[in-house]
């Protein structure tokens, strides 16, 4: 399947954007300008800027121009570390147990939120982190091929997702929710949980070269666990 022609813009401004190419408070090329380079209509162009410009990777200057807009993640976002990173600079002892890793096929809910078509796979994969033997997440996570396209042939015993995805698909933007939640039994016999007690659940969508890499579930037993950070 061909790139849309808008999406082949982005990519192309994303590119030098990411690379240092384009700094912050550079202009860049006008609509015009890119229409011709592109060989498309202006309103190509202009859906590319307009969504770059959303996704604050772009700011656009009324009778100035467009400009590289300065970077938001580093202080408005949680630090993004691999549980794996969290629990060695604890000094303990990390291990991961791949329960599953595959393709599944999207349903209308899962498709809308990773803003690809229902029916199309994507890779799905479900980890359990234990600290020095202790079960103290289940990461559930499905992930768009697009951006990471061998996935499923990852040893996650030995690197987890985040650590590959960070590496092929750089973090352009985070979103995430953090709430306490009932989990079901499954979840719960996994982290060995007790009856009562609930879970942390951290909800986080992942983008990259302004698609959505991953959308995940991270359940961790109310418990044992808590989130720190900084700004």
């Amino acid at each position: 399947m061909s790139t849309p022609a808008y999406q082949a813009i982005k990519d192309f401004i994303l590119t030098r954007v990411e690379s240092g190419e384009w700094k912050e408070g550079d202009l860049v090329p006008s609509e015009n300008e890119l229409a011709r380079q592109f060989n498309v209509a202006r309103m190509t162009v202009n859906r590319a800027i307009r969504e770059l410009t959303a996704d604050q990777v772009l700011n656009r200057v009324q009778g100035a121009g467009t400009f590289v807009a300065q970077p938001k993640y580093q202080s408005t976002l949680v630090e993004i570390k691999s549980i794996a990173e969290e629990i060695m600079a604890r000094g303990h002892q990390h291990q991961a147990i791949v329960l599953k890793l595959d393709a599944v096929v999207l349903d209308e809910v899962l498709a809308h939120e990773m803003h690809m078509k229902p029916k199309l796979p994507a890779f799905h994969s479900v980890l359990l982190h234990l600290e020095n033997g202790t079960p103290i997440q289940l990461e559930e996570r499905w992930v768009n091929p697009e951006l990471a396209p061998d996935y499923a042939a990852q040893d996650f015993t030995t690197s987890t997702p985040n650590e590959y995805l960070v590496r092929v698909a750089p973090l352009q933007k985070v979103e995430y929710r953090i709430e306490a939640r009932s989990p079901d039994a499954s979840t719960r016999a996994a982290l060995k949980m007790e009856s009562s007690e609930p879970c942390l659940l951290l909800h986080r969508r992942t983008f990259s070269q302004g698609l959505v890499a991953s959308v995940a579930n991270l359940w961790h037993p109310g418990s044992r666990y808590q989130f720190t950070g900084h700004f």
